[in-house]
């Protein structure tokens, strides 16, 4: 038969072929069965999500739905749109390979779920209801429309076949290590995660299932049936119609077959609807719509404790986000590849959190999940007892939330929008109002109460550095100036740091910069205090900070200190306290750039490393690169970097805690990884990274061979013109 005789003729397929009443019978109640067992499980999640308090989210899906329809899809941004989910941008971003096999499995089985839904649009309304009404029977499923529809459902089936097959190798062949389920956390009674391994197994097997029967019955059909015409049309299924005839298989064999697997299709199909709600499966429908309501800057700027609440203790105290966050969850392991706190050894891993709170607050609600648990020999962690209290210390424990640095990447690199990191804080403010913390952080805290600052020195020490100036720095306190320099703690108090302010001082009165500081009224920002978990001081310190900057005379701010940065930028315009807020790199660079800082080429050969609240919370990344480009450095770029940098271990209040436990220390790991790199100096732009690293190269025995230098110094060294007074600059880890 020629195409224009195929075109011409009303070409279609028998949707019951040789099934019988009864068989008709018997599926419509299999699967009114089957779509009865969905809505009951989607019901029970959806009860589930009803009980978490409000998100916030509403503007954030208007404008992933509506106000920028293309956004995310080239580079993550905070809020994505219905275009980065088709795209499977989030996925195929850090993955390649797996982001488009998942794009091939996505839109394969989107394909093949509107396929469906096409045929029951035909066969169980179009059809009946023509036939009540008008008495004859109208389908729009013949001829070229459904020539096109075959021709599309063959090849995006090969599609989906291809992710389906990837994955399959991945998992079982390749075995990459971030899908090894062994726990961060090693529970004393032992445990199990088979049923997560088998669940992954049972869900890839019943895609896998329902693809290759309904191939077999476009193969059985066309042999039986005698379609040359499906060679154009349905390529795929026509090679498997020769594929069975090559092994023998005779139109008649193929009718007899057909039946049998029409049927083992539709159970599979019919039984993978029902699984759903019960299963991984469940972000097919979830995943989106997180996506859609993720938003980084919960991360940045963190969300208030829950209403006359001290920290989690029940399902309610989680927001709707938070407990569509643990459904979200694939078990991908990017979070736990990059986890600094993991790598370090300490017993914190995003995707054991995310895991362990799912599985406890599912079957606190009455859900039912009939794989994809963690099974133990004793009722701990995510087997804890249901009730009221102790989330925070029985099914998480104290140690794991305490190892978290805040470094946010696991946030940056999970595909569905999972925040782990806000999560980890409610949890842990409720440790806080126990008072189940480390000594040391105790005492960081009630100096921060007391004095200000986590040094527990007096106020009136903070600006000591100052008296070795040259030029007094003027008080904004009393005088208008056009920067506020927010010193920070560590390079106000540090006697190791007192020299890299000193001489940014210098630098910025050479250039003619007009810029002030707050002496003993500013106190520590409230970053980390915020992120240990103490909301009552951080406010204490915001507040305060704030009243002292509204009678202070300045245009626009500037930090040392990253830290800083993010909560003035951030968190603090929350309060009434809008400003511009700069790093101190990005007005070097404007300096240097503009002329008004004059340098020369120095020809180091340098690695820079990227401050987490500096590069991945906020974005800065291209500053210091612009400022060792113009000082004529050759930059050695590590290979974690800009926003995929790791962690020195300092942040989320890490720096007040002890570290002694871990097998290396996330700072050690680093300069493990410069040294590779045969550079001399190893540059920061983050006080406490001066602190950490420069104590790293000396545990590990690099301290003649890498000199941790803040990029202060460079700049300071590359100037024409005297800066610092003889014997001011001093090398290395100062």
């Amino acid at each position: 038969m020629s195409l224009a005789a195929v075109l011409a003729e009303s070409v279609t397929r028998p949707v019951f072929q040789d099934i019988g009443w009864l068989g008709k019978t018997t599926f419509y109640v299999v699967s009114t069965l089957a779509i009865l067992v969905f809505a009951w499980g989607w019901w029970r999640r959806a009860a589930k999500y009803r009980r978490g308090r409000p998100a916030g989210r509403a503007g954030v899906l208007r404008a992933g739905l509506f106000g920028r329809p293309f956004a995310g899809v080239r580079r993550r941004e905070d809020r994505s749109s219905v275009a980065a989910v088709a795209a499977n941008s989030s996925i195929i971003r850090r993955d390649r390979g797996t982001g488009i096999a998942h794009l091939l499995i996505f839109w394969g089985f989107l394909t093949a779920f509107m396929a469906t839904v096409i045929l029951t649009v035909d066969y169980d309304i179009v059809r009946h209801l023509s036939r009540l009404i008008t008495g004859h029977e109208a389908s729009f499923f013949h001829g070229p429309f459904f020539l096109v529809y075959t021709f599309v459902v063959d090849t995006m089936g090969v599609a989906l076949l291809a992710g389906l097959v990837y994955m399959g190798v991945r998992r079982g062949l390749r075995r990459p290590g971030q899908l090894d389920y062994t726990r961060a956390e090693q529970p004393e009674g032992g445990y199990s995660r088979g049923r997560l391994v088998a669940g992954d197994w049972v869900f890839l097997g019943l895609l896998l299932g329902i693809l290759v029967t309904a191939y077999l019955l476009t193969g059985l059909r066309v042999l039986s049936q005698d379609l040359p015409w499906f060679t154009v049309f349905s390529p795929f299924g026509r090679l498997v119609a020769d594929g069975l005839a090559g092994l023998g298989m005779t139109p008649a064999a193929a009718a007899s077959v057909h039946t049998v697997v029409w049927w083992v299709h539709a159970a599979l199909a019919l039984g993978f609807v029902a699984y759903i709600p019960f299963s991984k499966a469940m972000h097919i429908l979830i995943d989106g719509v997180n996506l859609l309501a993720h938003d980084r800057s919960a991360t940045r700027r963190l969300p208030a404790p829950a209403p006359q609440k001290a920290g989690y203790s029940e399902i309610g105290d989680f927001t709707w986000k938070e407990l569509l966050d643990l459904d979200a969850c694939t078990k991908c392991g990017r979070c736990h590849d990059v986890c600094p706190a993991r790598t370090a050894g300490a017993p914190l891993s995003p995707r054991d959190l995310i895991l362990d709170l799912r599985q406890w607050v599912d079957t606190s609600a009455g859900g039912i999940t009939l794989l994809d648990r963690e099974t133990r020999t004793d009722a701990t962690g995510p087997l804890s007892p249901n009730g009221h209290s102790g989330i925070a210390g029985r099914v998480v424990s104290a140690r794991t939330l305490w190892s978290c640095t805040t470094c946010m990447h696991c946030v940056e690199v999970c595909p569905v929008g999972i925040e782990h990191v806000p999560t980890i804080v409610q949890l842990r403010r409720r440790l806080v109002d126990e008072g189940t913390m480390d000594p040391t952080l105790q005492t960081a805290l009630q100096n921060l109460a007391t004095q200000g600052n986590s040094f527990g020195k007096s106020a009136r020490m903070r600006a000591r550095w100052t008296r070795e100036l040259e030029t007094p720095i003027k008080d904004a306190r009393k005088e208008p100036v056009k920067y506020l320099w927010f010193v920070g703690d560590y390079a106000s108090f540090d006697d190791r740091l007192k020299v890299n302010s000193q001489t940014l001082a210098r630098i910025l009165a050479q250039a003619g910069v007009d810029f002030g500081i707050l002496y003993e009224d500013e106190w520590n920002a409230g970053n980390d205090v915020r992120r240990v978990g103490e909301e009552g001081l951080y406010e204490m310190l915001a507040e305060h900070n704030i009243e002292v900057m509204r009678n202070a005379q300045f245009e626009e701010i500037f930090t040392t200190d990253p830290h800083s940065l993010n909560t003035l930028r951030n968190e603090y315009p929350e309060r009434g306290a809008a400003y511009k807020v700069w790093h101190y790199t990005e007005l070097l660079a404007h300096l240097i750039e503009s002329g008004a800082i004059p340098v020369r080429p120095l020809g180091y050969k340098v690695t820079y490393h990227d401050p987490c609240y500096l590069a991945r919370y906020n974005g800065v990344v291209e500053a210091p690169r612009r400022i060792l480009a113009a000082l004529g450095c050759e930059l050695v770029e590590m290979g974690r970097n800009r926003a995929d940098t790791f962690c020195c271990g300092a942040g989320g209040g890490r720096i007040w805690m002890d570290d002694s436990f871990l097998t290396e220390r996330p700072s050690e790991n680093r300069i493990r990884e410069a040294v590779q790199l045969d550079v001399d100096n190893f540059i920061v732009s983050c006080p406490k990274d001066v602190t950490m690293y420069g104590d790293a190269v000396k545990t590990t025995g690099h301290e003649d061979r890498l000199r941790v230098r803040d990029i202060t110094l460079l700049v300071s060294e590359a100037m024409v013109g005297p800066v610092d007074p003889p014997g001011a600059l001093v090398r290395a880890t100062a």
